[in-house]
């Protein structure tokens, strides 16, 4: 195994909630303010997700007070405490950032009801051991 990808995985978090684009999201991130610490919420549309292994990032874009706040969050980060899915989104694009272009009702993007085909995020999963 490689040096710098076992370094990687003991620093990654080892449970990532499984969320994709287009999915609404709560995002519990950890605010500093002088000695204090405090949890805030980031509540917004998941349009990017870019990266792999530790290095993994998701980007989030709310609308406040008409105008567009895109962040982005390195999923495992320390300072993320949690990632809550408040609803899945149906999507046919791996960005998008054609939302940025897009207002009111025009931005939303169709619930998806049914079943996943497979898990939307990409976690760093240790071979399965064959059947014999």
């Amino acid at each position: 195994m490689n040096i710098l990808h076992q370094i990687e995985v003991e620093h990654m978090k080892p449970k990532v909630p499984d969320f994709g684009i287009g999915d609404r999201v709560d995002v519990h991130y950890l605010i500093k303010e002088g000695d204090k610490e405090r949890i805030q919420i980031f509540s917004g549309t998941v349009i990017a997700i870019q990266g792999r292994g530790i290095r993994r990032v998701a980007k989030v874009r709310r609308m406040v007070s008409g105008e567009g706040v895109e962040r982005i969050f390195p999923v495992h980060s320390p300072r993320i405490a949690d990632v809550k899915v408040r609803e899945k989104g149906k999507v046919r694009r791996a960005k998008l950032y054609y939302i940025r272009d897009l207002e009111g009702k025009a931005t939303r993007i169709k619930p998806n009801m049914g079943k996943p085909r497979f898990p939307r995020s990409t976690r760093s999963k240790k071979a399965a051991p064959a059947a014999t």
